[in-house]
């Protein structure tokens, strides 16, 4: 499935590849209507159709991953309402076997993410995985969302790496356009982000619903 014999560089997502997407389609889809109603006197219902016309109208940007964007739009502390709910962020089971044997192959292994970083340092301390890194890049230190074209491009000034010899691993099929249209080198989706959901199709690329499918080799 991976030629690990081409790789020294392994990109990787965080939410819905190394952590599980239930925590955030709970949160936005869930958490955040009701105390969106609470908040502005709404019933339920109209809480959830203004909060969709409100991402529809972002998503796709930076905006869209922007906690500082939605506090403001929204008139709500969004980074305390996450931690309202913070004991549902988890780490899929199969992923700290994966980074650990990643890093003991002497692969460079980076968390390349469009979170925001109140964000990203908030599943760091519930999930302590950032020990298993040599970098975790936010798109917002980047000024782009992975999804723009030149996204990939603009991550080279806060990491060098060679395309053809990186493995980049996500579960947004627009991302992984985006990714192969730059030239990385190899590319797995993964079609079980969210363990609560149905499978994704991957489409035209390759997917995985376990990092146990794909351990690196040693070198």
């Amino acid at each position: 499935m991976i030629d690990w014999t081409r790789i020294d560089t392994v990109f990787l997502d965080m939410d819905g590849t190394l952590l599980d997407l239930h925590f955030d389609n709970h949160f936005w889809l869930e958490h955040m209507p009701r105390r969106y109603a609470e908040h502005h006197g709404l019933a339920h219902e109209d809480a959830r159709a203004r909060l969709a016309a409100h991402y529809e109208r972002h998503s796709g940007t930076l905006n869209w991953y922007c906690l500082d964007f939605w506090s403001s739009e929204l008139a709500l502390d969004i980074v305390q309402l996450k931690e309202e709910v913070a004991h549902l962020i988890a780490v899929r089971p199969d992923v700290p076997a994966f980074l650990q044997a990643t890093r003991a192959s002497g692969r460079r292994v980076v968390m390349v993410t469009n979170a925001h970083p109140k964000s990203l340092g908030l599943k760091m301390r519930e999930t302590r995985i950032d020990a298993w890194f040599d970098a975790l890049i936010s798109s917002h230190r980047v000024g782009l969302p992975k999804e723009h074209p030149d996204f990939w491009q603009a991550l080279q000034a806060a990491e060098a790496y060679d395309p053809a010899r990186t493995l980049f691993v996500d579960d947004s099929l627009p991302v992984l356009r985006s990714a192969s249209a730059y030239g990385i080198g190899q590319l797995l989706a993964v079609s079980n982000p969210d363990s609560r959901q149905p499978h994704k199709d991957t489409a035209e690329f390759t997917g995985i619903t376990s990092f146990a499918q794909v351990m690196p080799d040693a070198r």
